[in-house]
């Protein structure tokens, strides 16, 4: 695959699970790609060796904390730098449980900053030149939690809802830029379910400590509360729908929310 041939694509939070999933989709279909994380050189090489071998025609890796407006500013220069970014995975994302009255202010602070500042900002940054060029794609890696809430997640629901409704304003606003033989500009949000990935282990681990340790059986209990297929999706599912929503043809898909969640919002 080759669709995405002279295109570069910034995908934060890009060393491992969803968004180097989705680094090798889009490297695998000849964008160049910016990985970007808080990561060691070891972690960081392994990553980029890996969309490499998806087959990127070039991989670079950025560090910066989102969390800090002048090192993200930093990260913005030195990515566009580097080239006119194409498209824009904001997936960077952290979270913490503990009820709401419990919850520290400064685990609120960072999640907001991580899960929905950054992509407002990067947003900002980067939509004006797509629309200049009449192509861009930003895919925001919202959450089940972006369309129902849960107990315990106060600022992860709350920075998943604003994250859905912030890609729904950049959507309009940019609904008009290019055309249909140029694929025009379009946001939208992917929103996962259980996915294997290491932000849910803590989860797990815990449902498996009800269980005597049996790792297996605290997936399933996690599944059986939620998820109605109970299966879980692997991250890669997610980096070939978000390959799809790069494509041409899916111009006129534009602040959507897809849910990849086993019928979890559909109750």
């Amino acid at each position: 695959m080759s669709m995405l041939q002279g295109k570069t694509a910034f995908i934060t939070g890009s060393v491992q699970g969803i968004g180097l999933e989705i680094a090798k989709a889009l490297g695998g279909a000849g964008a160049r790609v910016a990985l970007h994380g808080l990561a060691g050189a070891e972690q960081a090489q392994t990553a980029c060796a890996a969309v490499t071998a998806a087959g990127a025609p070039e991989v670079h890796f950025f560090e910066g904390d989102l969390r800090d407006l002048r090192a993200l500013d930093a990260l913005l220069q030195a990515v566009q730098a580097w080239g006119d970014v194409d498209i824009l995975v904001n997936n960077a994302g952290i979270q913490h449980t503990a009820p709401l009255a419990q919850m520290p202010r400064e685990i609120w602070e960072a999640i907001l900053a991580t899960n929905l500042s950054a992509a407002f900002h990067t947003m900002q940054a980067l939509l004006p030149p797509m629309g200049a060029r009449g192509y861009g794609r930003v895919i925001n890696i919202a959450s089940v939690h972006g369309l129902v809430a849960s107990q315990d997640k106060a600022p992860y629901v709350a920075a998943k809802f604003g994250l859905v409704g912030l890609s729904r304003v950049a959507a309009l606003e940019y609904a008009a830029h290019g055309s249909k033989e140029s694929g025009g500009v379009t946001v939208n949000c992917i929103a996962p379910g259980w996915t294997e990935t290491a932000i849910i282990q803590p989860q797990i681990e815990a449902r498996a400590a009800q269980h005597g340790g049996n790792r297996a059986l605290g997936v399933a209990d996690l599944l059986r509360e939620k998820q109605p297929s109970l299966r879980s999706s692997d991250p890669e599912e997610i980096g070939a729908l978000a390959l799809w929503l790069c494509a041409r043809v899916a111009h006129n898909i534009t602040g959507t929310t897809l849910p990849v969640d086993g019928g979890w919002t559909a109750q």
